[in-house]
């Protein structure tokens, strides 16, 4: 695991606590983050997403049992999850706004955690197709409840956000233009495209390790 700097922390200006509308922040790293095939960026998504996503997971080192604060792993868990409708999801949760996404899977306990707060929620359309951050663990009322989903930040709600703060420090990042230089790779291959130089080498969402939470999900 490669321990990177980070220079500055940009938070979003209009973060609510008290609903916890605009979720995100964004890390400037001291130094870029040097790619190759274990450290690729992952594409954001640049428009809200299929009706349904082919497939969805969410991960990190957070706690397995929400009434042991001692469950804490050190090995990184992953649960798949499944992307809900908004207005159904908004029923449950009154303060849900449309920055924010829910996320579960059926009758299932799968969840994210106390300690996974700022993890990465990703999904790919198709399968081979290319994976895309979706969403940031955000909040929820509890966590492994059966027919309670998580709450994350929604990302496609943020691209212009990211590229005028990117822009404004000097490391100007596109959602697009990362999209089209990561190329796709097939799930469990070890062969991927290492993008461009430059981009979000200097940059990373909320969750410092959101791309190493995606490649430990695949291997």
């Amino acid at each position: 695991m490669e321990i990177k700097e980070v220079a500055s922390i940009i938070l979003h200006k209009d973060f609510k606590r008290a609903n916890m509308d605009n979720d995100i922040a964004l890390l400037l790293l001291a130094s870029p983050i040097t790619l190759d095939d274990l450290k690729v960026p992952i594409c954001l998504p640049t428009q809200h997403g299929p009706a349904t996503w082919h497939e969805c997971w969410v991960a990190g080192w957070g706690q397995t049992n929400a009434a042991d604060k001692n469950s804490v792993k050190t090995d990184l868990m992953k649960a798949p999850m499944v992307i809900m409708d908004w207005e159904e999801c908004s029923k449950a949760f009154p303060k849900l706004t449309k920055n924010m996404l829910c996320a579960g899977y059926n009758n299932e306990s799968y969840d994210a955690c106390q300690g996974d707060s700022g993890g990465p929620l990703v999904c790919t359309p198709e399968p081979g197709e290319k994976w895309y951050q979706v969403g940031i663990i955000s909040w929820g009322k509890s966590c492994g409840e059966k027919n309670t989903p998580g709450i994350y930040t929604s990302l496609v709600n943020y691209n212009l956000w990211i590229e005028k703060v990117t822009q404004l420090e000097g490391r100007p990042f596109s959602a697009e233009k990362m999209r089209t230089s990561v190329k796709q790779k097939p799930m469990g291959s070890r062969v991927s495209g290492v993008p461009e130089p430059g981009g979000l080498r200097s940059w990373l969402l909320l969750c410092p390790l959101s791309h190493v939470l995606f490649r430990a999900i695949l291997y």
